[in-house]
């Protein structure tokens, strides 16, 4: 899965993986969005670039794509060629979805309608980054994107740990732990201060747990005091603790 992880990546352009530091080798995203098809992807796009178009890099999951170009000139050339390619088979980019990205950071500092877009449940946009002698600059990164943000706190308040005093910290661990690696797992990979941001909500969530399951702990405080005491004691009782420690 590491693998294929990083080979995507590299398809999206990321040279290096060190944390805080990535590299974008291409200065116009092509971000294509497709109708849902009955005609397979694989011939109506994925066989066309690799012939006609072997020096653009490109990724496709399902019914999205993008397209890495090296100027606004050879995007916007490609984008015709491929409203002609799909027009072939009766069917048309979606004119929502589809659009060119500027990948406006530190070095590239033009101006253009869009500047950020989001793929696999990412966030691409310019954003703050340090360098490996410690000094920050702006880089063209990927995080948890605002949509997959509000799906985790929504699934995470549905979960409604507060009403859960029945059980123990252990036994609610066990329940959802799964699920919080599978975060980890997808979005930990870039800029992942942004997802740890959302997982502290499980945390907003415990300490609600501990004041409606302790009579001495009903304030916020204490609660919250008792429950980072639990974590420094056992950081492997839930995934994300882990990552606070590491």
């Amino acid at each position: 899965m590491k693998k294929e992880r990083r080979e995507m990546c590299l398809k999206m352009g990321v040279t290096k993986f060190s944390e805080g530091l990535y590299c974008w080798v291409n200065t116009v995203m092509l971000m294509l969005g497709f109708y849902i098809l009955a005609i397979p992807m694989h011939y109506v796009f994925d066989e066309y670039m690799a012939t006609e178009f072997p020096s653009i890099s490109w990724a496709r999951y399902a019914d999205d794509a993008i397209a890495h170009c090296v100027s606004l000139k050879q995007a916007e050339s490609l984008l015709a060629m491929l409203n002609k390619q799909f027009a072939k088979y009766g069917l048309e980019l979606h004119p929502e979805k589809t659009k060119i990205v500027y990948c406006k950071d530190g070095n590239r500092k033009g101006d253009h309608e869009h500047t950020s877009f989001d793929f696999l449940g990412y966030t691409f946009r310019a954003r703050k980054a340090v360098d490996k002698h410690g000094r920050f600059f702006t880089n063209f990164l990927p995080a948890i994107s605002g949509k997959a943000t509000n799906s985790i706190r929504e699934e995470v308040r549905n979960w409604r740990l507060q009403l859960k005093s029945d059980k123990s910290l252990q036994d609610i661990a066990s329940m959802y732990n799964s699920k919080i690696r599978g975060w980890l797992n997808h979005y930990a990979h870039f800029y992942r201060s942004e997802l740890y941001r959302v997982l502290r909500y499980i945390d907003d969530c415990l300490i609600k747990w501990v004041q409606r399951k302790y009579k001495k702990l009903q304030s916020k405080q204490k609660a919250a005091h008792w429950l980072r005491d639990v974590a420094k004691r056992e950081p492997m009782m839930f995934a994300h603790w882990k990552s606070w420690n590491t």
